[in-house]
């Protein structure tokens, strides 16, 4: 039984940090889960893993929301 979080994260940088964690979200290696991240509009970057425990959910869950961070932090210094 898969499961799935999603997170609507709304930011005016939500298209910057799309295309900063596109690269790293392509080369994920772990079968156990995926990660997908779009925009709702401009404003909103949704984030959505499915794992197939959740030892993986939570692990694919630390990974993309510390890439979110970093992304959101680079712009600060940009």
């Amino acid at each position: 039984m898969p499961h799935e979080a999603v997170f609507r994260i709304t930011t005016d940088r939500a298209p910057a940090i799309r295309q900063a964690l596109l690269p790293e979200l392509s080369d994920e290696v772990n079968p156990r889960s995926v990660t997908e991240c779009t925009l709702d509009g401009d404003r909103v970057l949704v984030l959505k893993v499915t794992a197939q425990d959740i030892p993986a959910l939570r692990a694919a869950l630390n990974m993309a929301l510390r890439l979110v961070s970093v992304a959101d932090e680079v712009q600060d210094l940009v």
